[in-house]
């Protein structure tokens, strides 16, 4: 088993419960381990340690947790990062979201402006983490979950020497709702895909050993004017067969754009909005989980469920305890492995991962009716993360016009200097002018 120091940076925040959770369930993996959780936050993050100490006991694992604010006492010595944070918080995603919607532009967590102003926060605070780690863990390696995890990753290959893997879900759960809403069995398809992080297809897509095409095809016709299929699962499903690869949900933004932002214009919350009125019930259920000898989190009332980052923890299980496990990681594209895109381009593929790292397994290329989308975002993700680590006004603005959601030089500027001025608290002064 595994007997390492991990530092958690973000480990105050709204998911880390989960997150523990998730972790002490693979408890006897780490049996020895030492858990450093870090957050600028000191109130939520006793909270956090004290339900994850309880845990620790009430499961008999030899597990120890420790909490700072002091990031770099935190990071001394640790082998491993398990990083999870956003600066700002939702507050600023909610800028995020509102501001593009201003300038008729699609506003988004991970996509477009508002991911892209997500990546710089997240970038500006990971060179202080690399930082601090250059001077007391340079051993350590990153184990990222923080969004947009391959403008993050991207930044970090780009400028650093540190072994970085980033990891998301969507590879092993975008295409399962495409193939339900056809009628299909998940259970009996093998899907893998490829891409970059949230923008992921299809390249291998069997259905009982037969070309799945066909039976979504099928599918589509039985349901296209069912009125009681939801309007959004048609749509992924009609845009699976129009492209011949089952795309990564995000999708939508891209493909049913004006439709997505008609909608978005007449909610009452974005999604931001709606994760703000949900997190004093969030914390409500941690601060009564906490006062508990053997804390149990309800999913519903708990931030992004009760197993929280697990792929980053089977990542880190198979890593140090050199158990090869094949599961999806971001990582940069040595040897071309994702043919079509650079060599130093993060990329998001299957990989073998063991002692040794992550390693990709063969990779077919993307169908050339989604290549091309594919690599421009691929493109936006180099010259975010360029401009991120140490550009300036002018290298955000080249980065915003070159993403699809904008397309238009004068928006791009106006967008970007209201934005930039929303995030002055977080962004350097070269960012800003």
């Amino acid at each position: 088993m595994a007997r390492i120091t991990l530092a958690y940076v973000g480990g105050g925040s709204s998911r880390a419960a989960g997150t523990m959770a998730s972790l002490l369930a693979h408890g006897s993996e780490f049996d020895g381990s030492h858990v450093v959780l870090i957050d600028q936050r000191a109130d939520t993050l006793e909270l956090v340690a004290t339900i994850a100490r309880k845990m620790v006991t009430a499961r008999g694992l030899d597990i120890t947790i420790e909490a700072t604010t002091d990031q770099r006492a935190g990071l001394t010595g640790v082998d491993a990062v398990l990083s999870s944070y956003r600066p700002g918080g939702f507050d600023m995603r909610l800028q995020d979201e509102l501001i593009p919607m201003r300038h008729g532009v699609i506003g988004q967590e991970t996509q477009g402006p508002g991911g892209m102003m997500m990546s710089f926060r997240s970038i500006v605070a990971m060179q202080s983490i690399l930082a601090d780690l250059d001077a007391v863990a340079p051993n350590a390696v990153i184990f990222n979950y923080t969004n947009p995890v391959n403008i993050v990753s991207q930044a970090v290959t780009l400028h650093s020497d540190r072994l970085i893997l980033s990891m998301c879900e969507g590879p092993m759960t975008f295409w399962q709702p495409v193939l339900r809403t056809a009628g299909l069995d998940p259970d009996r398809a093998e899907v893998l895909m490829a891409g970059v992080n949230h923008n992921c297809w299809s390249t291998v897509h069997t259905y009982d050993g037969e070309d799945l095409l066909p039976h979504l095809a099928a599918g589509y016709e039985r349901i296209a004017d069912d009125p009681t299929v939801p309007v959004w699962d048609k749509r992924m499903l009609h845009l699976a067969v129009a492209t011949g690869s089952v795309p990564a949900d995000y999708f939508r933004y891209y493909y049913f754009g004006a439709e997505y932002f008609r909608e978005a214009q007449s909610r009452r919350l974005t999604r931001a909005g709606v994760l703000l009125d949900a997190l004093p019930g969030y914390w409500q259920h941690y601060a009564e989980q906490a006062e508990q000898p053997a804390p149990e989190l309800d999913p519903t009332r708990s931030r992004g469920g009760i197993h929280e980052l697990e792929l980053a923890i089977d990542v880190m299980a198979a890593y140090y305890n050199d158990e090869s496990n094949r599961l999806p990681v971001n990582l940069p594209n040595v040897d071309q492995a994702l043919p079509g895109f650079d060599a130093d381009t993060v990329v998001e593929v299957w990989c073998d991962v063991d002692a040794t790292g992550a390693h990709p397994v063969p990779q077919q290329p993307l169908p050339h009716a989604v290549r091309g989308i594919t690599q421009t975002l691929a493109e936006f993700q180099r010259l975010a993360a360029e401009a991120a680590w140490g550009g300036t006004r002018a290298d955000a603005v080249r980065a915003l016009v070159a993403h699809p959601f904008v397309g238009n030089l004068h928006v791009a500027e106006e967008l970007y200097d209201e934005l930039a001025y929303a995030n002055r608290d977080y962004l350097p002064e070269r960012l800003l002018r």
